[in-house]
């Protein structure tokens, strides 16, 4: 009689022990897959780790100059360089991983070696250089006059020298000064592009340099997507940031300046006058609480309760919201707008010259 042979497996023609066999040997190569795995995973977290640890050794100041306009992996670099960090890859991604990033501001620091990675940061997101740079801060709405006189009685750059820049300063690099229109009665060329931040120069910058660095902002927040949007209002750059110089110098509420924008279009789309009180008071020369009549018939090419449409420049260099506001503008049938007078600094609108009239009286208390 001849042994009994294992049962064989009729799906696969192999005996049910070889089958076990085999698949025990694939249990154990996917555990050890998984371990390495583990091990490849911790062995990388643990040199990210030690990757941003301070550096070791004799603790020594460091100045290092991080120019505008740097990226990222630059000012990584620059600090790996000077012995700061220990790693610029592993510093682009833990920059990026913060959240920091766009919030990294150029300047000359002084560090030491030693010092913790997340210091190095906070110390370039708070903006402490050293005392060798010139910090100054822009408010939204000034225009060209108002920054050239602050400008000079803070001691950064000459009135002069930086109203030459504004006017006939060459600036290849940026685009949109090249396309700025050319108009008799434009009163200063770069008005409306000097955008409003706080900035940070070295002591001995020119007024080129200033005016440089505040275009370079500008281009920065100027989003590329917006010049094509521009094009379904039938608007060039240029006509937007006018008309945002107007929306900024108008409101103070950011949530009505895309109806205010709206506003605007509605005049211009029916080719009414814009009748805006900011253009009057950019003529005039200084703010006042209130316009009276004559002051609304002042001759001027800016006056826009006098002339149709836009006037030949920006009456003010307008922030953000302003900027967002005329590319995005409100969809409504808002043709008339007035201040509450209520310390809220907001606005009643109107479709029609009876509702504002109406809404003009009640803004008065009368």
């Amino acid at each position: 009689m001849k042994p009994m042979s294992a049962k064989p497996d009729f799906n696969s023609g192999r005996p049910l022990a070889h089958r076990r066999r085999r698949g025990g040997r694939i249990v154990m190569w996917l555990v050890a897959l998984l371990l390495l795995i583990i091990l490849a995973a911790g062995g990388a977290a643990w040199y990210v780790y030690q990757q941003l640890q301070p550096v070791a050794g004799e603790q020594t100041v460091k100045n290092v100059a991080i120019p505008s306009g740097s990226s990222v992996q630059k000012i990584g670099r620059l600090l790996e360089e000077q012995g700061l960090i220990r790693n610029a890859d592993v510093f682009n991604y833990y920059v990026k991983y913060k959240g920091v990033a766009p919030d990294l501001k150029a300047g000359e620091y002084q560090f030491t070696t030693g010092q913790a990675i997340d210091e190095i940061l906070t110390a370039m997101v708070e903006g402490n250089t050293v005392i060798n740079a010139n910090r100054f801060t822009i408010p939204e709405g000034w225009n060209v006059e108002q920054i050239a006189d602050h400008l000079d009685k803070e001691g950064i750059v000459e009135k002069a020298a930086f109203l030459k820049e504004v006017n006939e300063g060459a600036f290849p690099d940026y685009p949109f000064v090249a396309a700025i229109p050319k108009h008799a009665d434009r009163k200063h060329r770069l008005e409306g592009y000097l955008f409003p931040e706080t900035y940070e120069v070295d002591k001995d910058a020119t007024a080129h340099d200033v005016v440089s660095r505040m275009l370079a902002q500008f281009q920065k927040e100027w989003k590329p997507e917006w010049t094509e949007q521009l094009k379904q209002h039938d608007l060039t750059l240029d006509k937007a940031v006018n008309l945002a110089s107007i929306v900024e110098r108008e409101v103070t509420v950011d949530k009505e300046r895309p109806l205010v924008a709206g506003v605007y279009y509605n005049r211009i789309r029916d080719k009414w006058p814009l009748q805006a009180d900011a253009t009057v008071q950019f003529v005039l020369g200084k703010q006042r609480d209130r316009l009276t009549f004559e002051d609304l018939k002042v001759k001027s090419p800016y006056n826009t309760y006098t002339n149709p449409g836009l006037p030949p420049g920006p009456i003010a260099n307008p922030g953000r919201a302003s900027l967002a506001a005329v590319v995005n503008p409100a969809k409504h049938d808002y043709f008339f707008y007035v201040t509450k007078k209520d310390g809220t600094a907001e606005h009643y609108f109107s479709k029609t010259l009876q509702e504002h009239e109406a809404n003009d009286k009640k803004s008065r208390g009368n």
